[in-house]
């Protein structure tokens, strides 16, 4: 009998849920064995659907708000801690710039809040800078940009990490500014950086580039500045 279930859950694309946990629930009717059984299969999919957004998103390491510490983060009046948390900015495409020196928690936030976006069923990939801008520069080089292009427009929420520790050249910028007007008032992106603005023309040699690149992150943008030693520092073997 249970293989016979199995075999109709796979011809019905049921998933293997159903035949390996059915044994399980406890009913008094009929009618509340099937709302369980439903309520169950309902729940497992919901969960599949945000794993398999979270594998796509590609985080190097995942990370959540839990145990977070915000006391050396300046979060802007033009947003609240819970707007960041929950992720409303990408509903409005806007961005966020998180500045501040070498291991202050910035791609940790970053991470976190696209894990958060993750489960909120939004379409997220994580990268740092200078694979991004490899990947661009090799799918240019096999024909497939457009291909690229197109699937990285479909996202909601784009994550650049290290913004500016690698310089790039000239084919390198432009392909990246490309992919930033294409997210202008399109969709959200989050770029981590420990220069400022004023700095960034030593990241693409070309005033008139950064000034084009700059101007489309900040026009909806929010600036979170991290202060503090790093982290790493704080807590590594070495003592100053």
């Amino acid at each position: 009998m249970k293989e016979l279930i199995s075999d109709y859950c796979k011809k019905l694309r049921l998933g293997k849920n159903i035949a390996t946990n059915y044994l399980q629930i406890e009913a008094k009717s009929h009618e509340e064995f099937l709302v369980k059984l439903l309520q169950q299969e309902i729940e497992n999919r919901n969960i599949s659907r945000k794993n398999r957004y979270l594998k796509q998103a590609k985080f190097e390491i995942v990370k959540s708000f839990q145990g977070y510490d915000f006391q050396n983060v300046q979060i802007p009046q033009s947003i609240t801690l819970e707007a960041l948390k929950n992720g409303e900015f990408i509903d409005r495409e806007e961005n966020l710039i998180l500045y501040g020196p070498v291991g202050t928690g910035k791609t940790h936030l970053a991470t976190a809040i696209g894990v958060q976006a993750c489960s909120q069923e939004k379409k997220v990939r994580f990268f740092r800078t200078v694979t991004l801008v490899n990947e661009l520069i090799q799918a240019k080089e096999e024909g497939k940009l457009d291909r690229l292009l197109k699937q990285l427009n479909k996202l909601d929420l784009l994550i650049c990490d290290e913004w500016g520790y690698i310089p790039l050249d000239r084919e390198g910028s432009q392909l990246l500014f490309q992919l930033i007007a294409d997210c202008y008032e399109k969709r959200s992106v989050i770029i981590t950086t420990n220069l400022e603005f004023s700095k960034w023309n030593g990241i693409f040699y070309d005033d008139k580039l950064t000034s084009a690149i700059i101007d489309r992150l900040v026009h909806h943008c929010h600036l979170i500045v991290f202060t503090g030693r790093s982290y790493r520092l704080e807590h590594s073997n070495i003592r100053g």
